[in-house]
Protein backbone atom coordinates (compact mmCIF):
# COMPACT_ATOMS: atom_id res chain seq x y z
CA UNK A 1 0.00 0.00 0.00
CA UNK A 2 2.66 2.27 1.33
CA UNK A 3 4.19 1.93 -2.28
CA UNK A 4 0.92 2.82 -4.15
CA UNK A 5 0.90 5.89 -2.27
CA UNK A 6 4.19 7.01 -3.18
CA UNK A 7 3.80 6.26 -6.56
CA UNK A 8 0.32 8.28 -6.90
CA UNK A 9 1.37 10.75 -5.11
CA UNK A 10 4.91 11.86 -7.16
CA UNK A 11 2.86 11.06 -10.20
CA UNK A 12 -0.02 13.71 -9.00
CA UNK A 13 2.56 15.77 -8.01
CA UNK A 14 3.74 15.71 -12.11
CA UNK A 15 0.28 16.06 -13.14
CA UNK A 16 -0.09 19.34 -11.32
CA UNK A 17 3.31 20.90 -13.03
CA UNK A 18 1.92 19.95 -15.99
CA UNK A 19 -1.58 21.39 -15.86
CA UNK A 20 0.57 24.49 -14.57
CA UNK A 21 2.64 24.70 -17.67
CA UNK A 22 0.45 24.20 -19.95
CA UNK A 23 -1.84 26.82 -18.45
CA UNK A 24 1.02 29.49 -19.54
CA UNK A 25 0.07 29.17 -23.17
CA UNK A 26 -1.51 31.76 -24.72
CA UNK A 27 -4.26 30.39 -27.31
CA UNK A 28 -6.61 33.68 -27.12
CA UNK A 29 -5.43 33.95 -31.18
CA UNK A 30 -6.63 30.59 -31.73
CA UNK A 31 -9.74 29.98 -33.29
CA UNK A 32 -10.46 26.79 -31.45
CA UNK A 33 -11.60 26.86 -27.63
CA UNK A 34 -9.31 24.60 -25.17
CA UNK A 35 -10.65 22.72 -21.88
CA UNK A 36 -7.88 21.46 -18.85
CA UNK A 37 -10.34 18.99 -17.00
CA UNK A 38 -6.80 19.30 -14.95
CA UNK A 39 -7.48 22.38 -13.42
CA UNK A 40 -11.38 21.64 -13.78
CA UNK A 41 -11.98 18.38 -12.80
CA UNK A 42 -8.66 17.83 -10.91
CA UNK A 43 -10.16 15.69 -7.84
CA UNK A 44 -11.71 13.19 -10.02
CA UNK A 45 -8.51 13.16 -11.74
CA UNK A 46 -6.19 12.76 -8.97
CA UNK A 47 -8.71 10.31 -7.48
CA UNK A 48 -8.26 8.08 -10.53
CA UNK A 49 -4.66 8.35 -9.73
CA UNK A 50 -4.77 7.81 -5.98
CA UNK A 51 -6.80 5.11 -6.53
CA UNK A 52 -5.21 2.67 -9.55
CA UNK A 53 -1.65 3.82 -9.86
CA UNK A 54 -0.36 0.75 -8.44
CA UNK A 55 3.36 -0.29 -8.17
CA UNK A 56 2.49 -3.53 -9.48
CA UNK A 57 1.68 -2.32 -12.48
CA UNK A 58 3.62 -3.66 -15.87
CA UNK A 59 1.84 -1.89 -18.82
CA UNK A 60 0.91 1.51 -19.63
CA UNK A 61 -1.98 2.67 -22.15
CA UNK A 62 -1.83 6.01 -23.57
CA UNK A 63 -4.33 7.70 -25.78
CA UNK A 64 -4.48 10.81 -27.79
CA UNK A 65 -6.03 13.21 -25.38
CA UNK A 66 -9.73 13.84 -23.92
CA UNK A 67 -12.68 13.29 -26.07
CA UNK A 68 -15.89 15.54 -25.24
CA UNK A 69 -17.81 13.52 -23.89
CA UNK A 70 -15.09 12.03 -21.76
CA UNK A 71 -12.54 12.83 -19.87
CA UNK A 72 -13.38 16.57 -20.63
CA UNK A 73 -16.37 15.61 -18.33
CA UNK A 74 -15.02 13.73 -16.26
CA UNK A 75 -10.92 14.19 -15.35
CA UNK A 76 -10.91 10.51 -16.29
CA UNK A 77 -8.68 9.22 -19.43
CA UNK A 78 -11.02 7.87 -21.74
CA UNK A 79 -13.85 8.61 -19.07
CA UNK A 80 -17.04 7.67 -20.60
CA UNK A 81 -19.65 8.84 -17.61
CA UNK A 82 -21.65 5.36 -17.46
CA UNK A 83 -18.33 3.56 -16.71
CA UNK A 84 -16.40 5.71 -14.69
CA UNK A 85 -19.54 6.08 -12.05
CA UNK A 86 -20.53 2.03 -12.09
CA UNK A 87 -16.96 0.23 -12.93
CA UNK A 88 -13.93 2.89 -11.47
CA UNK A 89 -16.86 4.31 -8.85
CA UNK A 90 -15.26 7.62 -9.09
CA UNK A 91 -17.90 10.12 -9.29
CA UNK A 92 -18.88 13.79 -7.30
CA UNK A 93 -19.19 17.62 -8.94
CA UNK A 94 -17.57 19.22 -11.69
CA UNK A 95 -17.28 22.84 -12.74
CA UNK A 96 -15.92 23.61 -16.07
CA UNK A 97 -14.30 26.64 -16.99
CA UNK A 98 -15.76 30.25 -17.05
CA UNK A 99 -15.21 30.22 -21.20
CA UNK A 100 -16.42 27.43 -22.61
CA UNK A 101 -18.19 26.55 -26.10
CA UNK A 102 -21.26 27.19 -26.86
CA UNK A 103 -22.13 23.82 -28.08
CA UNK A 104 -19.84 21.72 -25.95
CA UNK A 105 -20.83 22.29 -22.30
CA UNK A 106 -19.21 20.88 -19.12
CA UNK A 107 -21.58 19.71 -17.20
CA UNK A 108 -19.87 16.68 -15.55
CA UNK A 109 -21.57 13.80 -14.42
CA UNK A 110 -24.86 14.89 -15.33
CA UNK A 111 -23.84 14.74 -19.08
CA UNK A 112 -26.28 12.49 -20.66
CA UNK A 113 -23.90 11.75 -23.81
CA UNK A 114 -21.77 8.63 -23.79
CA UNK A 115 -18.01 8.22 -24.83
CA UNK A 116 -17.79 5.44 -27.32
CA UNK A 117 -14.42 5.29 -27.04
CA UNK A 118 -14.26 5.35 -23.35
CA UNK A 119 -17.25 2.75 -23.19
CA UNK A 120 -15.17 0.03 -25.41
CA UNK A 121 -12.34 0.44 -23.23
CA UNK A 122 -13.21 0.47 -19.93
CA UNK A 123 -16.07 -1.88 -21.16
CA UNK A 124 -13.48 -4.68 -22.49
CA UNK A 125 -11.43 -4.18 -19.34
CA UNK A 126 -14.54 -4.98 -17.09
CA UNK A 127 -15.50 -8.15 -19.34
CA UNK A 128 -11.92 -9.20 -19.35
CA UNK A 129 -11.22 -8.47 -15.17
CA UNK A 130 -14.46 -8.22 -13.80
CA UNK A 131 -13.21 -5.84 -11.30
CA UNK A 132 -10.71 -2.24 -11.22
CA UNK A 133 -8.30 -3.94 -9.28
CA UNK A 134 -7.47 -7.14 -10.89
CA UNK A 135 -7.00 -4.74 -14.45
CA UNK A 136 -4.79 -1.93 -12.57
CA UNK A 137 -3.02 -4.79 -11.07
CA UNK A 138 -1.09 -5.11 -14.28
CA UNK A 139 -2.15 -2.06 -16.24
CA UNK A 140 -2.93 2.25 -15.99
CA UNK A 141 -4.60 4.17 -19.25
CA UNK A 142 -3.36 7.59 -19.52
CA UNK A 143 -4.03 10.26 -21.83
CA UNK A 144 -0.53 11.93 -23.55
CA UNK A 145 -1.90 15.27 -23.99
CA UNK A 146 -4.78 16.61 -21.34
CA UNK A 147 -6.30 19.30 -22.77
CA UNK A 148 -9.28 19.37 -25.40
CA UNK A 149 -9.33 21.04 -28.42
CA UNK A 150 -12.77 22.05 -30.45
CA UNK A 151 -13.84 23.39 -33.34
CA UNK A 152 -15.93 26.78 -33.75
CA UNK A 153 -18.24 23.89 -35.26
CA UNK A 154 -17.79 21.97 -31.89
CA UNK A 155 -16.07 19.74 -33.55
CA UNK A 156 -13.11 17.55 -31.75
CA UNK A 157 -9.24 19.15 -33.19
CA UNK A 158 -6.54 16.53 -32.64
CA UNK A 159 -3.05 17.54 -31.21
CA UNK A 160 -1.69 16.36 -34.41
CA UNK A 161 -3.45 19.22 -36.45
CA UNK A 162 -2.60 21.62 -34.57
CA UNK A 163 0.28 24.46 -36.06
CA UNK A 164 3.75 23.75 -35.28
CA UNK A 165 4.60 26.39 -32.88
CA UNK A 166 1.74 25.16 -30.56
CA UNK A 167 2.89 21.64 -30.68
CA UNK A 168 6.38 22.66 -29.62
CA UNK A 169 5.00 24.50 -26.37
CA UNK A 170 2.10 21.56 -25.83
CA UNK A 171 4.11 18.54 -26.67
CA UNK A 172 7.29 19.11 -24.80
CA UNK A 173 5.27 19.12 -21.17
CA UNK A 174 3.63 16.30 -22.43
CA UNK A 175 6.59 14.05 -23.06
CA UNK A 176 8.39 15.32 -19.80
CA UNK A 177 5.03 14.02 -17.91
CA UNK A 178 4.93 10.50 -19.83
CA UNK A 179 8.84 9.91 -19.24
CA UNK A 180 8.03 10.87 -15.35
CA UNK A 181 5.58 8.23 -15.32
CA UNK A 182 7.43 5.80 -16.51
CA UNK A 183 10.30 6.73 -14.70
CA UNK A 184 8.03 6.32 -11.29
CA UNK A 185 6.37 3.45 -12.30
CA UNK A 186 9.23 1.40 -13.80
CA UNK A 187 7.21 -0.59 -16.93
CA UNK A 188 9.30 -1.37 -19.10
CA UNK A 189 6.64 -1.36 -21.97
CA UNK A 190 4.09 1.98 -23.20
CA UNK A 191 1.29 0.94 -25.36
CA UNK A 192 -0.19 3.57 -27.84
CA UNK A 193 -3.84 3.38 -28.21
CA UNK A 194 -3.46 4.55 -31.67
CA UNK A 195 -0.74 5.30 -33.73
CA UNK A 196 -0.18 9.47 -33.04
CA UNK A 197 0.07 8.13 -29.24
CA UNK A 198 2.12 5.48 -30.67
CA UNK A 199 4.67 8.23 -32.34
CA UNK A 200 4.74 10.64 -28.69
CA UNK A 201 5.87 7.82 -26.79
CA UNK A 202 8.81 6.46 -28.96
CA UNK A 203 9.69 10.50 -28.81
CA UNK A 204 9.27 10.63 -25.01
CA UNK A 205 10.09 7.13 -23.69
CA UNK A 206 11.03 5.05 -26.83
CA UNK A 207 14.79 5.08 -25.40
CA UNK A 208 14.06 3.58 -21.77
CA UNK A 209 11.02 1.24 -22.50
CA UNK A 210 9.51 -1.03 -25.62
CA UNK A 211 6.91 0.61 -27.40
CA UNK A 212 3.89 -0.98 -28.73
CA UNK A 213 0.25 0.11 -30.26
CA UNK A 214 -3.19 -0.99 -30.54
CA UNK A 215 -6.13 0.02 -32.25
CA UNK A 216 -7.99 2.62 -30.83
CA UNK A 217 -11.52 2.51 -30.17
CA UNK A 218 -12.47 5.18 -31.78
CA UNK A 219 -16.31 5.13 -33.92
CA UNK A 220 -14.77 7.39 -36.70
CA UNK A 221 -12.60 3.92 -36.85
CA UNK A 222 -14.42 1.25 -39.56
CA UNK A 223 -12.39 -1.45 -38.14
CA UNK A 224 -12.87 -0.46 -34.89
CA UNK A 225 -17.10 -0.72 -35.35
CA UNK A 226 -16.17 -4.30 -36.56
CA UNK A 227 -14.68 -6.00 -33.64
CA UNK A 228 -12.54 -3.81 -31.68
CA UNK A 229 -12.25 -6.11 -28.91
CA UNK A 230 -11.48 -9.07 -30.35
CA UNK A 231 -8.31 -6.94 -32.27
CA UNK A 232 -6.81 -5.70 -29.10
CA UNK A 233 -6.92 -9.04 -27.84
CA UNK A 234 -5.10 -10.05 -30.24
CA UNK A 235 -2.48 -7.34 -30.17
CA UNK A 236 -2.20 -7.35 -26.65
CA UNK A 237 -1.43 -10.71 -27.09
CA UNK A 238 1.09 -10.65 -29.05
CA UNK A 239 2.94 -7.46 -26.87
CA UNK A 240 2.93 -10.01 -24.25
CA UNK A 241 0.54 -8.54 -21.69
CA UNK A 242 -1.49 -12.01 -20.71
Amino acid sequence: MAGQVDSAAKFISVTRKLSKELSKIDFSQEDFTVYNPLVYARAQNEMYISNYLKPSVRFILVGMNPGPFGMAQTGVPFGDIEKVKSWLRISGKVVGPKTQHPKRPITGFDCSRREISGSRLWGWAESRYVTPEKFFKSFFVWNYCPLVFMEESGSNKTPDKLSPLLKNDIFDPCDKCLRDLVTITGVKKVIGVGKFARKRIEKSVGDICEVGDILHPSPASPKANKNWTGEIEKQLTDLGCF
